[in-house]
């Protein structure tokens, strides 16, 4: 053997291969086997059929040699190389023989290692290049050898896939492949996915990316919602959450590579999910999107794209659940928020490339979507608690993704927390309410984790005194719980608010006041009442600190004194500042009680600089001390009304609780608090009894008294008028209380109070009538909610034999009784405002509650039982009456309870005792039982306004009455019965009522269409609405008699043109939802051209979205049809009257289902009314050439949906009327003989006057 090869070494060094040749032919098929080597190739020529063999018997070898594991890697690797350069040399018989090796191979299972896979690639290749080949016993073309070896491959072994990347394919080739690998997905286990993807990915470089893409993101979705429907059963389960997570995270990675080479296929996988409109997005989707948004090009398109998925998401929810009509036709749209919070959720197993993108996301969502500011700095957005408006739901879900990545991802704590506070800190201009709430959340949901990260707040505190208010009590509040776990927070929080005490800047001062109370309100002393009897604690439970352990008894003591050292500092600076200070008292007195000593003390010692010892001098209080001046302006500096009303709240509510039992055990303390509170009490009845006995003339007030802003006198009495109003409302308060129902004097007095309050009052609004250049909005009640609750019980519901005779001074007055109604008005209004009313208890959601509970039960019995039919007239005639005043109050309370309390509605309406029993009506019923039954209530009352005589009826009672049961039907469930019974109830009264009241019609018409589209579509109601309005204002052409019809006996002459407009508003509403449908019915036949390829419908069966919306259209355009020939009044009427024409057309030009309908009704009318209003309307108003343009843009797309369909569909239009510019051949001559006239007679003038 030796001297074979020296003899094959020999040859090939020679010159030429000749003699090579002929000693290999002397060589046997066993002896070629064993010589396999490079010599073996050069001295077999393909051009003899010895030579081709001698090569196929050297590929036999190598191939299962390479395969066999027996050689070093290199010289595997080197052997198929030489043999890939090879292989086009082959004649075809050859590289078939070749090709079937490897398919019989990897049939029983020989290609383990892989190795020389490389190879067969390059086989299959070359046998594409043979044309035809016959082979085997029979002639078989392989003319298309790749999707023989394809199917044949891919049945057997899916590691196979990568050998045909290089094999040049046709488009039709390797969509087959690729279908067929993604369908192999289903029957492989989970971990032999992502080198498949893999694979996948790298044979998208050939084409058919979408479809790829379209498969992988498939798979997952199918595997996420199989994942879920096994985790609500724990028995049943098949895919473990970790392994399907993890793989699903190693093949987001696969894909962002892919990606990051192929921007093609980037630019693909946006178009896919931007064009599949139908369910584009899923929680692998959305992680995806944000893996892919860490590519710098890529990352504002991810953003913008998913910031309109959410909103479009939320607003097409909406839509769909405020119409019955869509309800029916389209299942409910899948939640994106709960898609990205199972991605979230998702990201715990190990999603590092997609922690980023949410924290992105979130902020993206906050920053775009939170509430802006309105004018005068007015928020115009809710909380995110009562979040409904789409944007309120967007910026909630920001919120909500930040809070559970900051939870679950320690990695992005930081990053989230310094975001937080920089947008607290730069975002002056504009409210941070939501960023706020965020920081509350992470505060209470990890309280313990935020100290770790204790510098960046500390940080934020530096910058107290820069920022507005509402942000610094915000931030303080929310931060609250890290203060009592953290010395090193507390005393940088301290110092920073001792600084901004000093502050040049009235905001700093006003912080550092607010944070000082803060302090005072949660660092409680040993021995106070526990935090259940004064305000809801924000402490949170995951703060497992003891505070008396941290801090000692002494030490808080030393502490809170220590504030408040600081704090009477206060009560020589503006009076903002000192306003604040009188607010935060009573609320600092109740959570820590053992300061009320000092507290008390300290109010009464500013309290005494005003007050006048000398019992019989008038006025009592020294009110020039109140103001100062600088220069010509004159302002208040201190707030003696707050100040009063602060001292009397501290006291009563001091003298409370000491009345309960709950005593300091120091005695010298009670003695000295003891003495303070009766001199309080001492001086409080002195200014009592001497405020009764001033005169306006005593505080420079009368009817002749200046008011005007434009002089300091002017504002001078101005601000006197308002502290005297607030003082004598304090003192109400204050001797209601005191007198406890047992003294007559002491309510003759409370009174008295009110005439003097009532005097000045007076005075105010007499002079806003006469035009004073001051705002006539009324001040704001001093009274708190909790009195004003008391008040109103004892004055309608309290029947106590023996506080009969005291009440009956109060009861007599009826300003009084007025009076009490309107401060609770006032109150829930502010509550309806801010969340919040002023005084005691006022920032405690659960007791305002409370106390909006107890003063709906009073203005509700007292409505019910004393209609204002059976009032006094004398008393009508000062004023609105008492039941009016009370059915506002119902109003405003149940629209506060929905937007503040929506929750809570159920717990309100079953709190009301309407009986007088102590029962609550409905109680233990659902929320729809409970509403209906006060429905009942309202419907009864309604009915008797319209039952009664023209003379009897009330106007705005009827109109509070139906907004009422506008309010309270929202709670009905719209499948109930008690539902179905409202509308039919509305229909009824809206068909019976005959009163020419516009104001009631609109609010009835309103109240029925609001119902009707959770119903039904209002499309049949719209049409025989405007079969009414057409009977009453009569037709365009005053030759035609119009067919007398009353379908609705409320639409008479005077109120039809304000039902038209209400019925166009509907009209508009309707065409917006036909909008929506076509839009969604065009992304749905787009999508499933783009998958299927087939958009045909089958014969005989019609769409059913495009069936409802052609019926919609169908009626529409009848009850159109039956407007544009009335006469309506020119203006508002007849302006939207064209716009909403102008819209139907537009639809009609993408939809045109109703060609007949159109044609042979509508546009001919369309017409006539166009002539009709430019005759009423001298200038050419906008609606009229856009109404014309889009009749000619239908018309021209029917005549080309004519020519293609090759049906005439202009058979059914009446040819629209000419509006080319002609000359008017005898207008022009009128003209002319008119001009002339006039020449003729300024010539004879001229001529006389010569």
């Amino acid at each position: 053997m030796k001297v074979s090869v020296d003899k094959i070494l020999s040859l090939s060094e020679s010159d030429g291969v000749d003699e090579l040749q002929k000693h290999l032919t002397l060589l046997s098929d066993d002896q070629v086997s064993e010589y396999q080597t490079v010599f073996v190739m050069l001295g077999s020529p393909v051009s003899v059929s010895h030579g081709a063999n001698r090569r196929l018997l050297v590929y036999k070898h190598c191939i299962p040699l390479c395969e066999s594991g027996d050689l070093q890697t290199e010289v595997a690797s080197d052997i198929i190389g030489l043999l890939m350069l090879e292989t086009h040399s082959l004649p075809g018989h050859a590289l078939a023989t070749l090709a079937s090796l490897y398919v019989d191979a990897i049939k029983v299972g020989e290609m383990n290692s892989g190795r020389s896979l490389e190879l067969f690639p390059t086989i299959l290749t070359a046998l594409a290049a043979t044309e035809a080949l016959a082979y085997g016993k029979g002639k078989l073309l392989f003319v298309k050898p790749k999707l023989f070896f394809t199917h044949f491959c891919l049945e057997h072994e899916e590691n196979c896939i990568f050998c045909v990347r290089d094999v040049p394919l046709s488009a039709e080739e390797l969509q087959f492949l690729i279908e067929k690998i993604l369908r192999m997905f289903l029957k492989l286990d989970l971990q032999e996915i992502p080198p498949l993807v893999y694979q996948l990915l790298l044979l998208s470089a050939k084409g058919c990316k979408k479809l790829v893409l379209e498969g992988i993101i498939s798979y997952f979705k199918k595997q996420d919602q199989l994942q879920k429907e096994e985790s609500e059963d724990v028995e049943v389960q098949t895919i473990p959450q970790d392994q399907l997570r993890h793989v699903e995270g190693t093949v987001i990675l696969h894909i962002v590579f892919a990606i990051r080479l192929d921007h093609e296929l980037g630019r693909e996988f946006f178009k896919n999910l931007k064009m599949a409109h139908s369910d584009p997005l899923c929680p692998f989707s959305i992680a995806l999107l944000l893996s892919v948004a860490r590519i710098q090009r890529y990352e504002e398109q991810v953003f913008e794209f998913l910031k309109g998925a959410v909103t479009k998401n939320f607003k097409d929810d909406q839509i769909q659940h405020s119409s019955k009509f869509l309800q029916e036709l389209l299942p409910q749209c899948n939640s994106i928020s709960d898609m990205i919070l199972d991605t979230v959720k998702n990201s715990v197993f190990g999603w590092d490339h997609v922690t980023q993108g949410l924290v992105q996301l979130g902020f993206i969502l906050l920053d775009s979507f939170g509430p802006k500011a309105g004018a005068f700095g007015k928020v115009t957005e809710g909380t995110s608690s009562t979040a409904k408006t789409p944007n309120q739901l967007a910026c909630r879900l920001g919120g909500q993704v930040l809070l559970e990545s900051f939870k679950m991802h320690e990695p992005i704590r930081g990053e989230i927390l310094e975001q937080v506070l920089n947008r607290l800190v730069t975002k002056t201009a504009s409210p941070v309410t939501h960023f706020i709430d965020l920081l509350s959340s992470i505060v209470m949901s990890a309280p313990m984790i935020l100290l770790e990260s204790s510098s960046k707040v500390t940080e934020t505190f530096d910058q107290l005194s820069y920022l507005p208010l509402s942000t610094v009590q915000g931030l303080l509040k929310a931060v609250q719980p890290l203060l009592k776990v953290s010395m090193s927070m507390k005393d940088a929080l301290i110092l920073v608010l001792r600084k901004a005490m000093f502050s040049s800047n009235l905001d700093g001062r006003k912080s550092a006041v607010a944070g000082f109370l803060l302090l005072l309100k949660n660092f409680r002393i040993l021995g106070s009442l526990a935090s259940s009897q004064a305000s809801q604690a924000i402490t949170s439970s995951q703060v497992q600190a003891d505070v008396h352990s941290r801090y000692n008894t002494a030490a808080n003591e030393a502490f809170c004194l220590e504030i408040l050292s600081s704090l009477r500092r206060c009560l020589n600076q503006q009076a903002d500042v000192r306003l604040m200070l009188y607010e935060g008292f009573h609320d600092v007195l109740r959570r820590n009680s053992q300061l009320a000593s000092s507290i008390m003390q300290t109010l009464l010692s500013q309290l005494k600089r005003y007050f006048e010892p000398e019992r019989d001098l008038l006025p009592p209080l020294k009110l020039e001390s109140c103001i100062s001046a600088h220069g010509d302006q004159v302002f208040i500096q201190e707030p003696l009304a707050h100040l009063l009303c602060c001292t009397v709240h501290c006291l009563l509510w001091n003298q409370n609780i000491q009345s309960g039992g709950n005593v300091s055990d120091d005695e010298d303390g009670e003695d000295e608090e003891g003495g303070v509170q009766s001199e309080l009490h001492a001086i409080l009845e002195s200014i009592t009894k001497r405020m009764i006995k001033s005169e306006l003339e005593d505080f420079e007030l009368d009817k002749c008294a200046e008011f005007s802003t434009s002089s300091s006198v002017g504002v001078k009495n101005s601000i006197y008028a308002v502290l005297v109003m607030g003082l004598n409302e304090v003192l109400m308060e204050y001797n209601f209380i005191t007198a406890n129902y047992n003294s007559k004097n002491h309510f003759e007095d409370v009174l008295e109070l009110f005439k003097r309050y009532h005097k000045v009052s007076e005075i105010l609004k007499e002079r806003a009538g006469k035009g004073r250049p001051m705002s006539s909005k009324t001040s704001r009640s001093l009274l708190s909610l909790g009195f004003i609750s008391t008040l109103l019980t004892a004055l309608f519901r309290d029947s106590t034999q023996s506080r009969e005779e005291s009440l009956s001074v109060l009861r007599s007055s009826g300003d009084f009784l007025r009076y009490s109604v309107s401060v609770a008005l006032q109150k829930i209004q502010q509550l309806e405002e801010t969340g919040h009313t002023d005084g005691p208890e006022g920032q405690s959601p659960d007791k305002t509650f409370r106390h909006l509970c107890d003063i709906t039960s009073v203005l509700m019995w007292r409505y019910t039982n004393v209609p204002s039919t059976v009032e006094d007239a004398g008393k009508k005639e000062k004023g609105q009456s008492v039941s009016l005043l009370c059915l506002e109050g119902l109003l405003r309370v149940f629209t506060t309870v929905l937007l503040r309390y929506p929750t809570r509605m159920s717990n309100f309406l079953s709190s009301l005792d309407v009986s007088g029993e102590g029962e609550a009506e409905g109680e233990g019923s659902d929320l729809t039982e409970q509403t209906a039954f006060y429905i009942r209530q309202f419907q009864r009352a309604l009915m008797n306004q319209l039952s009664g005589g023209e003379e009897e009826f009330n106007s705005k009672e009827a109109q509070l009455l139906v907004s009422i049961l506008s309010v309270l039907s929202r709670h009905l469930n719209p499948s109930s019965q008690q539902f179905v019974q409202m509308i039919t109830w509305t229909v009824k009264i809206c068909k019976e009522t005959n009163f020419e009241d516009i104001s009631l019609t609109k609010g009835l018409l309103s109240l029925l269409f609001n119902l009707h589209v959770l119903y039904k579509s209002p499309v049949s109601l719209l049409w025989e609405m405007c079969q009414d309005i057409h009977s009453q204002l009569g037709d365009i052409d005053q030759d035609v008699e119009v067919e007398k019809q009353s379908h609705f006996a409320i639409i008479s002459m005077k109120t039809a043109a304000s039902t038209t407009l209400l019925v166009l508003s509907q009209v508009g509403k309707v065409l917006d939802e036909v909008d929506w449908l076509i839009a969604k019915k065009k992304g749905q036949i787009s999508s499933d051209r783009t998958i299927s390829g087939n958009t045909q419908q089958p014969l005989g069966q019609q769409d059913p979205i495009e069936k409802a919306v052609t019926i919609q259209l169908g009626t529409l355009l009848t009850a159109l049809h039956e407007l544009v020939q009335t006469a309506l009044p020119t203006g508002p009427c007849t302006d939207t009257l064209m716009r909403e024409l102008s819209r139907t057309y537009s639809i009609l030009t993408t939809l045109t289902k109703y060609v007949k309908l159109s044609g042979s009704h509508l546009t001919p009318q369309c017409y006539s009314f166009i002539t009709y209003v430019q005759a009423k309307v001298l200038r050419e108003t906008k609606a009229i050439p856009n109404l014309i343009f889009n009749i000619e843009q239908y018309e021209k797309f029917l005549i080309l949906l004519s020519k293609k369909s090759k049906v005439n569909l202009m058979q059914y239009m009446k040819q629209s009327t000419s509006r080319d510019f002609r000359i008017n051949a005898a207008t022009l001559e009128a003209a002319l003989q008119e001009q002339e006239q006039q020449q003729d007679q300024s010539q004879h003038r001229k001529a006389a006057c010569l």
